[in-house]
């Protein structure tokens, strides 16, 4: 029996999966409607949409909703929502719908996983969301850059959903919101502490969360997201496992840990009250709220997109509506003369107290340095050394930039000769004219073409870097957009060099070993970067060699040097 736990967010728990008989009307019907293979996002939210976590929405937002939510955090019922769930399609399909139609909704396999009644289709004014929700509309917002990429127009209406997103991992964790519900009724919990994670949990946070349930009197959930975080977080399937090992920790039978697919917005202070609601339906009665909760740190100037606390403010303002009670995250840190963590403010005074940043603990993965025992557990730490080795034994990618003749491929095939005698790890060279007979034959060179070229290159640099190789890539990579978005692709799985071969036009000119610049001269072919087509030079780049004044073995020398600063190479040269 659940009815003792907090009622959901609304009074009903939705539930929008249908039986198997309409399941199958339904998709017998769908082969006379539109489809859209759904977003990685919008996967995660059609999710939470079908089970309830999202409660009390029966479907992505109409656009009195919409409105209502950006403006004013309430449902059109009044009814409190911080965040617009909205499906984005692109405008071709946009015009194949109107009020009444039906949409069928599909995972990347093609697989129908729900189908909507269309009820409303528009193209939302993305700055006004953009100021609204997140309070500014700088692009270096990752949930600003979002609204910047994604399709121009949103479909609302209801959904009857014929079957939830497939996982293949961690199945016994996915659990939905009534299933959570049920264990709690089983262990008898009625009051119940959340803690939403989207980083590894260390000592501190095991102190941390054992103290806020016993000052609440409470049991603890800890419902990490496994949907979408913040780029460059810790892939969940590491994460998971750290939550595994940790979770004996706790005394028996006083905590859970159950996975949330959540696609995080970073909106900071409305991010709060949604995450709050959405523990409402799970069953949780409070929740802990750190600094700047779900918000996505600082722009490039330093400047912070939230205040430290605008997060527990704004969600104190509505905890009596909800039901919910905030629970203030308190900074532990380590003191060594009690041997224990304490929150900063009772350190004895004159004694000794310890932490460790997450910055100082990258460091120490990238470096092979020791994780001490008393900030995580062996078994915790052993975990995040086995999905981050040392930067010496991660793969990498060397990115070359540079105009036609400039001597990319040159230095390029220098540097692989110097990687190969090293040895240690498998080198792979992506040369352009190698790249455009093999994996992109098909295109031709306007600045949509070129950039498809790059990202196809990145993508394989990248699955190359994931799995320990080396990637030397060597492109003309003209444009400086989609030369950001194969590094930000690369980065979170090893590293990224990116070498700008500055030879200046009139000396690649000179050279034209290939007559290309001529025959751009004269009109012939078209589109040619330097003379009918921009170079966009990086402003900023590791390594910057120009090979009329530097020799290719001895720019391939310069990369060696920067990949052993910034430990890639080990001192002794040795890729081992």
């Amino acid at each position: 029996m659940t009815d003792h736990l907090i009622a959901p967010h609304g009074g009903t728990l939705v539930d929008l999966l249908v039986d198997a008989e309409r399941a199958a009307e339904l998709q017998a019907a769908s082969r006379d409607w539109p489809s859209w293979d759904v977003t990685e996002r919008q996967l995660c939210d059609l999710e939470l949409l079908l089970n309830g976590g999202f409660s009390p929405l029966q479907g992505f937002m109409t656009r009195t909703d919409y409105e209502s939510v950006r403006d004013d955090l309430r449902l059109n019922t009044g009814v409190l929502w911080p965040i617009p769930i909205t499906l984005d399609v692109p405008k071709e399909l946009a015009g194949q719908l109107e009020e009444g139609s039906m949409l069928a909704l599909r995972d990347n396999e093609g697989v129908m996983l729900a189908a909507l009644h269309v009820e409303d289709v528009w193209e939302p004014d993305r700055r006004a969301e953009a100021k609204q929700v997140f309070g500014t509309t700088s692009p270096e917002h990752p949930g600003v850059a979002y609204l910047e990429s994604c399709h121009p127009f949103y479909v609302g209406g209801r959904l009857e959903g014929l079957q939830p997103p497939i996982h293949y991992d961690f199945r016994e964790l996915r659990n939905t919101p009534a299933e959570v519900r049920e264990g709690f009724g089983r262990l008898g919990w009625r009051r119940v502490v959340a803690f939403q994670t989207r980083n590894p949990m260390h000592r501190a946070h095991q102190e941390l969360t054992l103290r806020a349930a016993k000052d609440a009197e409470a049991n603890l959930l800890i419902h990490p997201v496994v949907g979408m975080t913040k780029p460059g977080d810790v892939d969940h399937y590491t994460r998971v496992r750290c939550y595994q090992a940790l979770l004996p920790r706790y005394p028996h039978n006083t905590a859970r840990l159950s996975l949330l697919p959540l696609a995080m917005r970073l909106a900071g202070p409305r991010e709060a009250v949604w995450h709050a609601i959405i523990r409402k339906n799970f069953g949780c009665t409070h929740l802990i709220v750190g600094r700047d909760h779900a918000g996505p740190g600082s722009d490039s100037t330093g400047r912070p997109f939230y205040g430290p606390y605008d997060a527990q403010e704004l969600l104190k303002e509505h905890e009596e509506e909800l039901g919910v009670t905030m629970v203030p995250f308190r900074m532990m840190v380590y003191a060594e003369d009690l041997d224990k963590y304490v929150p900063d403010d009772e350190v004895p005074e004159g004694a000794r107290s310890l932490s460790i940043s997450g910055t100082d603990l990258r460091r120490r993965l990238a470096e092979g340095r020791e994780i001490p025992a008393w900030f995580t557990y062996p078994e915790v730490a052993e975990e995040l050394r086995r999905s981050h080795p040392p930067r010496h034994k991660q793969g990498f990618t060397v990115f070359f930039t540079g105009l036609s003749g400039s001597g990319k491929s040159t230095i390029a095939n220098a540097l692989l000769v110097k990687l190969l005698e090293m040895g240690g790890r498998p080198v792979t060279l992506l040369d352009g004219d190698i790249v455009r007979k093999n994996l992109s034959s098909e295109l031709g060179f306007s600045k949509e073409h070129r950039d498809i070229n790059i990202r196809r290159i990145g993508f394989v640099a990248s699955e190359i870097t994931k799995n320990g190789g080396i990637a030397i890539c060597a492109p003309i990579a003209p444009y400086d957009s989609v030369r950001r978005e194969v590094r930000r692709m690369i980065e979170p799985v090893g590293g990224f060099v990116l070498v700008h071969v500055a030879t200046p036009l009139e000396v690649c000119e000179e050279r034209d070993r290939k007559g290309l610049y001529a025959k751009a001269r004269a009109g012939i072919i078209k589109e040619f970067t330097g003379i009918s087509d921009p170079y966009e030079a990086p402003t900023v780049a590791d390594v910057v060699v120009d090979t009329s004044e530097t020799l290719p073995e001895e720019a391939a020398q310069q990369i060696i040097l920067q990949l052993e600063r910034e430990g890639f190479i080990a001192a002794d040269r040795s890729l081992l």
